[in-house]
């Protein structure tokens, strides 16, 4: 119940009254006391003028017996030495104390250590908040990290992604819905509440999620998987909180989660230790995904080149409901990326798209960005006006193989045996049928270890291999070792990424695609990342006994051996190819497929 006006009213005339005696105390205390020399303290001590005193350290205050003509009844001086003061009274010299004002040292004393602690926890703690991505604010502590695009900020629209289509059009309802939400579901149909985009690094992802809402013109807020771990318990679910809370602030919106599978690993793959702050921040996000209605404008997107570790929860329908692929593009897809990318440079009126797109399988979109301005930072580099076929050809290889390493000086020995090591991968692939086409070989030095490289160009996009078609593959991986025993009767550490290549070949072969009789048709081996095969794992479980893995390792030897013999074959019936090529090599260190045609079937004159 509120008090009465009148009641605070009283209030105030107390204080007020409270404050006119005071000032009234003071003014009195001021007319009464009388600040007097220490001399004439003494000269009124010894003429008997003085009632009574109080000794302070510094002071001496008193009553005079008679009230003074400016009627004073009260005293009060500053203490002189007594040696001084009897010093200086015999030659009749008027004196007075002086009390010294430290009023602001005394303040210096105790505000200075105050402040210069509080300036180095200050510094200290902002360091300490900017190096643990804390935002320099421990305020801002479970604040979203998450970068806010408005709609005229995005500038990126589907014209701008190409070789995805089929992602495209899937993601195209978004798009749809987001623009008119109303008329999208007139039948009763519900947007997806979350679309999860997977697939191989480069690939577009992030730009495909941006396109949307581009095209949707809605805001746009992008955050990292990693932004929501930190070492604080409850920081990452603050921000997952705080990140949906902008966005129905700003809806109809977009969140997107780049690297998804840092924040949402399946629960308990963490071993021991350390994995509850990432626990409650994936059950945080699965709370929030349950806790938001797709009617009203919000849209989760998310990105993830690791699939097959998220946690079953957000993989549910009802959550992220919609899983779209987003592969490395065809040869139409990389066509279409080459479009888009070359737009940006000033290419020659002769240079062919198709060609370039066909030396280029399994090119990621990001990867044929980085071979066009390769490409275009070559041609700079001679002078040139426009960026010609050869640029791109020598881009490719640089992306492929290395940098070239022309200070490496290889003693004639070694370049004669790399010279025919790699012809002998050159003539096995020749003669395979079936064989991608040679487009290259050099005994120039690239990269880090290779002495030489032979580039081999296909002629079609290929998703399956037969059994015959991987033996051929496998004999013109050793093709090199087979000429190096042809016509040195040793063989050299050249070969080894041939004889690791060859050897993965063979056991995928035996334990993942039941090419071995032997063994029947069984897999070994379960299939390794999907889109990261080169990450890191743990080697699985093994499910056989010991006669199996001896049988294992026969048939994989069998395989290689195989191989082996047919490259040595191969190469033994083309000897004078072989020399000639070799030679050839020798003087002219690389060449091209119209050479190399020219010394298998030279033209008669």
């Amino acid at each position: 119940m509120a008090k009465p006006a009148h009641h605070f009213h009283f209030w105030y005339f107390v204080v007020a009254l409270l404050g006119v005696l005071a000032i009234q105390h003071l003014w009195t205390e001021a007319r009464t006391v009388e600040s007097i020399p220490y001399s004439e303290f003494q000269r009124l001590l010894k003429d008997g003028q003085i009632d009574e005193i109080a000794i302070a350290d510094r002071t001496i205050q008193g009553r005079f017996k008679q009230p003074q003509p400016d009627h004073h009844t009260r005293f009060v001086t500053v203490r002189v030495d007594p040696g001084l003061a009897a010093g200086l009274e015999q030659y009749g010299v008027k004196f007075a104390g002086v009390v010294e004002n430290d009023f602001v040292s005394q303040l210096l004393s105790w505000v200075l250590p105050a402040l210069l602690f509080f300036g180095l926890w200050f510094f200290l703690l902002r360091g300490f908040a900017e190096s643990s991505g804390l935002g320099g604010s421990m305020m801002a502590i479970g604040k979203s990290k998450a970068k806010v695009y408005l709609e005229r900020d995005v500038g990126v629209a589907f014209d701008d992604v190409a070789g995805v289509d089929e992602a495209k059009d899937e993601l195209l309802e978004v798009v749809n819905f987001l623009e008119n939400p109303r008329a999208y579901g007139r039948l009763g149909a519900r947007i997806p509440r979350g679309v999860l985009l997977v697939g191989p690094p480069g690939t577009g992802k992030t730009l495909l999620a941006r396109a949307v809402a581009g095209e949707a013109g809605v805001p746009f807020l992008s955050i990292n998987g990693s932004e929501f771990v930190e070492m604080f318990v409850g920081v990452g679910a603050a921000r997952v909180r705080d990140l949906f809370e902008q966005a129905r602030a700003k809806a109809p919106a977009i969140i997107f989660i780049d690297e998804l599978d840092a924040l949402g690993r399946a629960r308990g793959a963490y071993g021991t230790g350390g994995h509850d702050e990432k626990e409650q921040t994936l059950n945080q996000l699965l709370v929030e995904m349950d806790g938001f209605d797709p009617s009203s404008g919000l849209v989760l997107l998310a990105a993830t080149n690791r699939p097959e570790i998220l946690d079953p929860a957000l993989l549910r329908a009802g959550r992220f409901d919609r899983q779209v692929l987003v592969d490395r593009p065809d040869r139409k897809g990389r066509i279409a990326i080459l479009h888009v990318h070359a737009k940006r440079v000033a290419i020659a009126a002769d240079v062919d798209l198709e060609k370039i797109a066909a030396l280029t399988p399994g090119f990621s979109g990001a990867d044929l960005a980085n071979l066009v301005n390769e490409a275009a930072l070559l041609a700079t580099r001679r002078g040139a006006t426009a960026v010609t076929f050869e640029d791109f050809t020598n881009a490719m290889e640089r992306i492929v193989a290395g940098l070239e390493k022309k200070s490496r000086i290889l003693s004639p020995r070694e370049r004669r045996v790399v010279a025919y090591h790699e012809m002998g991968h050159a003539l096995v692939a020749l003669a395979l049928p079936g064989s991608d086409p040679v487009q290259k070989v050099s005994i120039i030095p690239r990269g880090v270890g290779a002495l030489g490289y032979t580039i081999q160009r296909p002629t079609e996009d290929r998703f399956l291999m037969t059994r015959e078609e991987l033996a051929h593959k496998m004999a013109v991986l050793l093709g090199g070792r087979a000429a190096e025993q042809l016509v040195f009767d040793e063989v050299s550490t050249g070969a080894a990424d041939d004889l690791q290549r060859v050897s993965d070949i063979a056991r995928s072969m035996v334990t993942r695609y039941g090419m071995a009789a032997a063994l029947g048709q069984v897999a070994y081996e379960a299939e390794p990342h999907q889109f990261l095969p080169g990450a890191l794992q743990m080697p699985p479980g093994r499910s056989f006994s010991e006669a199996t893995a001896h049988a294992i390792d026969e048939a994989v030897k069998a395989l290689v051996e195989t191989a082996f013999r047919a490259a040595c074959d191969l190469l033994a019936t083309r000897r004078a190819v072989l020399e000639r090529g070799a030679e050839a090599l020798l003087a002219k260190e690389t060449l091209v497929e119209a050479e190399l045609r020219e010394l298998i079937e030279p033209r008669v004159p």
